[in-house]
């Protein structure tokens, strides 16, 4: 009886496993032609299919990514499978766009309640793509509520990257939040914060930001017509693909090398000084220079576009921000000569700044003149007949201040040229060859000041 009872514990226990390694097959050949059938579709998403590695898992109820892996629950494939295989295709492309994006290591965040408005923005964020994305195998008709939304915040954004729907969502209240997770969330974001994804989440982030780079630029070069039907996709790997600076960093592409009359301790060896006074009472051997070299801010130009299109508030903001800059220690020199001009499509004011406290009292008193058409040619014709005149010792650099919409001088200045946007629209503007474009994020600013750095 018991080898009888054995050999049939036996038979059921290999029925069993052979059951589950059939499951499993199955699953492996759902997601490979899953994959495979949306590599054929969009063509120009093959390399980034390459480098997930879907796998059949037990660790989550539904799918979920690390950024190396695809994880899947055998459970839910099966189910979603037998209803609608659309479905499997449209989360496999959402754990994509989540790294391509890079959406498990982008946004840092300090609170419980910051890490779920992060899910949420990332999962909108990506679905929205999906719902313009007009490819059979991933498109599902958006409900009248997805729709609805998507106008109400394109209102507001007009590219509905996840750092843009964060701070929407910031604004939003419980009950809404709430329906908006009912509607946006499906996937599992746990493997985010796991720690291995936290050890090699630097060059995890690279290689997919390297990825997504060499998308934009399939699409845009022999891409475009596969494309074509998906203006969101193209819009958001502009949005995300464009540099993120620190201002304070290219404020010092704006500065220049002088000599000024101070203690050097840089290069002053505190050892022979000492030594010195120990062999011959009161002289050192070596003394600290008196002057030292220091980059800061000699002579530039400001020039704020006060055209009716630009903002009033993003202005001053702007301003604020530069001088934040500038106050910092060691930004001035003792005597300096900023023009911060006003112009529209002309040369409404000329202010000289030449120091810290006339940069105080500009900033209390200042008023916006202007709000007619936009001319970028009339400040580069008045900073050029400044230089003919002599008014600078050393031009650096001229910083405009602009939203992009006017008319750009066709000849090159011999200065360094910005134009600076700080606006939350990523609209692409097409500056000259020979300028810098900048574009400043008013929402980083502002949590920048209040929480410098935001940790998982």
């Amino acid at each position: 009886m018991k080898k009888e009872y054995r050999g049939k514990f036996g038979n059921f226990v290999h029925e069993e496993r052979k059951k589950e390694e059939e499951t499993l097959e199955i699953c492996e050949d759902i997601l490979k032609n899953s994959r495979n059938e949306m590599a054929v579709a969009m063509r120009f998403l093959q390399s980034a299919f390459g480098a997930l590695r879907p796998t059949v898992s037990g660790e989550t109820d539904v799918m979920g990514t690390d950024g190396k892996l695809l994880f899947a629950s055998p459970t839910w494939l099966l189910n979603t499978f037998i209803q609608n295989k659309v479905w499997i295709n449209r989360m496999y492309l959402h754990e994509l766009l989540h790294c391509l994006f890079c959406h498990l290591w982008n946004r840092k965040v300090k609170e419980e309640s910051d890490q779920r408005l992060w899910n949420l923005a990332a999962d909108i964020a990506v679905e929205n793509v999906m719902d313009d994305l007009y490819e059979k195998a991933v498109y599902i008709r958006p409900n009248s509520f997805r729709r609805e939304k998507y106008r109400q915040w394109k209102e507001k954004k007009n590219v509905l990257t996840a750092d843009a729907m964060f701070y929407l969502l910031m604004e939003c209240e419980e009950n809404k939040i709430i329906r908006l997770e009912q509607e946006f969330r499906r996937d599992d974001h746990h493997f985010w914060y796991t720690p291995q994804n936290r050890s090699g989440m630097a060059s995890h982030q690279k290689e997919w930001e390297e990825m997504r780079r060499k998308m934009q630029t399939e699409i845009e070069l022999f891409s475009k017509e596969a494309a074509g039907d998906s203006p969101g996709l193209v819009e958001h790997l502009q949005a995300e693909n464009r540099k993120r600076y620190d201002y304070r960093e290219f404020l010092r592409k704006f500065s220049v090398l002088k000599e000024e009359m101070q203690v050097d301790m840089d290069s002053f060896d505190p050892i022979y000084y000492n030594l010195g006074l120990e062999l011959y009472g009161n002289m050192p051997l070596i003394e600290p220079l008196e002057t030292k070299e220091m980059k800061k801010i000699e002579d530039f130009v400001i020039v704020l576009d006060t055209s009716m299109s630009c903002n009033g508030s993003l202005i001053r903001r702007f301003l604020e921000e530069t001088y934040s800059v500038l106050s910092e220690s060691e930004s001035f020199f003792r005597k300096i000569q900023v023009h911060i001009i006003q112009c529209d499509e002309k040369i409404q004011d000329d202010q000289v700044i030449h120091d810290q406290r006339e940069m105080e009292a500009y900033l209390q008193d200042f008023t916006i003149r202007g709000f007619g058409g936009t001319d970028f040619r009339p400040a580069f014709a008045y900073v050029d007949q400044l230089l003919k005149m002599g008014s600078f010792q050393r031009l650096r650099g001229l910083l405009y201040f602009t939203d992009g919409y006017g008319m750009f001088p066709a000849k090159m200045p011999p200065y360094d040229t910005a134009f600076i946007f700080m606006k939350d629209d990523y609209r692409d503007v097409d500056v000259p060859p020979w300028a810098i474009k900048l574009i400043l994020d008013t929402k980083a600013l502002e949590r920048e000041r209040t929480a410098e750095h935001y940790e998982y």
